[in-house]
């Protein structure tokens, strides 16, 4: 059986950060290489820890988390990330549906907060995948949107909104950088947004970060 996305990009973002090493930069603002490790350790095998991520009150709980997996060397903690928590092993259908762009984006991160970094093009089955769960979570991948967004795949030009209402905002591109743009990257290559001018305006300039 042929390893999902989620498992391949996992060692791609593995491989790369030990490349690169613990002071490596990352587009999460404020986060090196051991801060986004530590980040997808804590969330994947601390739960309860994690929880600051979503719960605001408990970010210290979150960050202490953090700070007790920075403290230990940074090549232990990658060959841990390597491979996924228990649970999620004998769980791939789980590990697949949390981690899929959890782990898509995150390697980005890595890759472009590199000043020599490049779109890479996924193969097209992997594409399909990330297009059929973004059209099919849009009101998910949609709630910070501040304007109505449709989200159209340049290869094939297919449609998905994320966010409903009338005078959308369509915004064109490659998936991988659609998928980006609504986690709030601002390291995205070739997206065309069309639509009301103001519209325009308000979606490029908001805060999407996830």
């Amino acid at each position: 059986m042929t390893d999902s996305l989620a498992l391949r990009e996992r060692r791609a973002f593995c491989d790369l950060a030990q490349v690169l090493g613990p002071d490596a930069p990352t587009l999460c603002e404020g986060w090196d290489a051991q801060d986004l490790v530590a980040h997808l350790l804590v969330r994947e095998r601390d739960p309860i820890s994690s929880l600051g991520n979503v719960v605001p009150p408990l970010s210290g709980l979150t960050e202490r988390a953090m700070a007790r997996r920075r403290d230990k060397p940074f090549e232990t903690q990658v060959e841990t990330l390597r491979s996924p928590s228990p649970p999620l092993r004998l769980l791939p259908p789980l590990d697949r549906l949390i981690n899929t762009f959890e782990l898509v984006v995150h390697h980005e991160d890595l890759r472009r907060g590199q000043p020599d970094w490049s779109p890479r093009a996924l193969a097209p089955e992997d594409v399909d995948l990330l297009w059929s769960q973004l059209s099919r979570g849009g009101a998910f991948f949609g709630r910070g949107l501040p304007v109505p967004t449709v989200v159209r795949r340049a290869d094939t030009g297919a449609t998905a909104t994320m966010r409903k209402g009338e005078d959308p905002v369509t915004v064109t591109g490659d998936v991988v950088e659609l998928v980006l743009f609504l986690f709030g990257r601002s390291a995205t290559h070739g997206l065309v947004f069309e639509g009301p001018d103001a519209r325009v305006a308000e979606l490029r300039a908001a805060d999407l970060g996830v």
